[in-house]
């Protein structure tokens, strides 16, 4: 399918390609288990934005619901969650973690996960340690290399009157963030001075250190994965940058993702699934699949990477990222022939192998899916 960037995705056939098809296990037992949904809700949001959170919950707790689960949610509105949370018995449910933070407390994801570990509860996603890491470019970049995972080459810089970078174009990315914050066609260099003035804007301005990366201009894709052990990958999405001649403008800018009046957000196209051969998609699986374990995903997450010159370059990858219904996970899961009731049962299934009462009767159900080539 070719969709735009924004998250809306509506269903339309590549021209070429190879297409791998999936078994969807069905008839998954809930194996008697409550299910706890953790979400962020922010006070402040506008009556909009709450009624949309809303939705969004109803309709996976519909989903889930119909498939026999009992669910109950709670929000973290504030940094006293735990009290709310201690009210619940982590022994009598699984935890469904739905939260990308606390409100007000920027880059705090990992914070409530650190929380849930403390208090012994089992939930879906990565843990404190993974989430935290994946903030840190710099140390990824480290894990990458040290997992032999093919990345762009790559240098910090700490201070803006450091040098000696002169290959050309590079990228120039906050070595602390997530979510692409800070990038924009600014962040693409294509000599010296445009280098320097980025480094010292991210530096001097923003106050973050600066990672320069060789710029790989070529295609684009983000691959989904789930599992533990064995992991799959899902049809991967390519992002289509064939609207910009400029090569400051080829790439997924934070406007791209949440600005819809960004020129990038209306006009990159998303194909799914991404019009690769065998080689290639097999390619793609083995290195999106050594970035997932370099860093310790678990349960899902999304590797971004790019194609040029038949290598596979890893740009960053994402552990608990959005599984909303009209995101990109869940896109590709359903392109799969999995709706997003049948994804999150998933989730919740392989959260509930780790679970001390739980894990036991899931075992005796295989959830493992299988890829048909």
């Amino acid at each position: 399918m070719i969709t735009g960037a924004n998250s809306s995705l509506h269903l339309f056939e590549p021209q070429e390609g190879v297409e791998r098809r999936f078994e969807v296990p069905v008839n998954f037992p809930p194996a008697e288990m409550n299910v706890l949904l953790l979400y962020d809700f922010n006070p402040h949001w506008t009556s909009s934005e709450k009624e949309e959170v809303a939705e969004a919950h109803s309709r996976l707790t519909d989903a889930l619901a119909s498939a026999g689960y009992c669910i109950d949610l709670l929000p973290v509105v504030d940094q006293h969650f735990p009290q709310r949370l201690g009210s619940y018995d982590s022994k009598e449910c699984v935890l469904f973690n739905w939260c990308d933070g606390i409100p007000g407390l920027h880059q705090s994801e990992w914070m409530v996960v650190r929380q849930l570990e403390q208090m012994g509860f089992v939930f879906t996603g990565s843990g404190s340690a993974t989430l935290s890491l994946s903030y840190d470019k710099y140390r990824v970049k480290e894990a990458l290399d040290r997992g032999g995972v093919t990345t762009p080459r790559w240098r910090l810089y700490k201070t803006s009157q450091e040098n000696g970078w002169h290959d050309f174009p590079a990228i120039v990315k906050p070595a602390f963030g997530h979510c692409s914050e800070w990038l924009t066609s600014e962040s693409v260099a294509m000599n010296e001075k445009e280098l320097h003035d980025r480094i010292s804007y991210l530096i001097d301005k923003v106050g973050l250190p600066a990672l320069v990366e060789d710029f790989i201009d070529g295609r684009e894709f983000h691959v989904s994965l789930w599992g533990n052990g064995r992991v799959e990958m899902l049809p991967p999405a390519e992002m289509d940058f064939s609207a910009f001649s400029d090569v400051h403008d080829r790439l997924c800018t934070y406007g791209a993702k949440f600005i819809p009046d960004s020129v990038h957000y209306q006009n990159i196209r998303t194909v799914l699934p991404s019009t690769l051969n065998e080689a290639e998609l097999d390619e793609l699986e083995r290195v999106s699949m050594a970035a997932y374990k370099a860093i310790g995903c678990r349960d899902y997450g999304r590797i971004d990477l790019r194609l040029r010159d038949g290598v596979f370059y890893v740009l960053d990858i994402n552990p608990n990222p959005d599984i909303s219904e009209d995101a990109s996970m869940a896109s590709c899961a359903e392109h799969a022939g999995y709706s997003h009731g049948d994804m999150a049962g998933y989730l919740i299934k392989l959260a509930a192998k780790r679970h001390p009462v739980f894990g036991r009767k899931t075992a005796q159900h295989p959830i493992e899916p299988r890829a048909v080539n």
